[in-house]
């Protein structure tokens, strides 16, 4: 992986020595009005960004690639992430601390990190899930190309989708 350079971030892959800073970033109880819950704990996540340091799935059929985005400040306001599979297709999230909302940071991560995934890793395919009431994300991707792709009622998921 190579950290990626932008106008006014950087993305740097994600390890685990940065869980400290980030544990703090994704404690930011705004985040979860539409996702999963916070860390459990400092160590748990320091554990988890240890295992996603070998940048494969298990089974090794997917990269699993995260990167955290820094600021030119020094601190970081979140991260990005991506499965690539075989077949040339991306799987993305991207997550900020409400901090750092509404700025415009959360667009020009997730397409410096789509340029490097096209270039790097021939993706042509991106999709994203994220939950029906989700509007900021649902804007933001709108906003990137990204086209309704399917919507999950049971879990009132919406699925979007972008190719190259």
């Amino acid at each position: 992986m190579q950290t990626v350079r932008a106008a006014s971030l950087t993305l740097e892959p994600q390890v685990a020595a940065h869980a400290g800073e980030m544990f703090a970033v994704l404690s930011d109880p705004a985040i979860y009005e539409h996702e999963n819950a916070p860390p459990r704990s400092l160590e748990w996540l320091r554990e988890r960004f240890a295992k996603l340091e070998s940048r494969r799935s298990a089974d090794g059929s997917e990269q699993w690639l995260n990167w955290v985005i820094r600021l030119p400040g020094s601190e970081l306001a979140g991260y990005v992430q991506a499965t690539v599979r075989a077949d040339r297709s991306s799987a993305i999230a991207c997550e900020l601390a409400s901090a750092y909302w509404d700025r415009g940071l959360a667009r020009e991560a997730l397409e410096a990190m789509m340029a490097e995934l096209a270039a790097r890793h021939g993706v042509r395919s991106f999709t994203a899930v994220l939950k029906r009431g989700n509007l900021r994300s649902l804007r933001l991707l709108e906003r990137l190309g990204f086209k309704h792709a399917s919507h999950d009622v049971e879990f009132d998921e919406l699925s979007m989708q972008r190719d190259l």
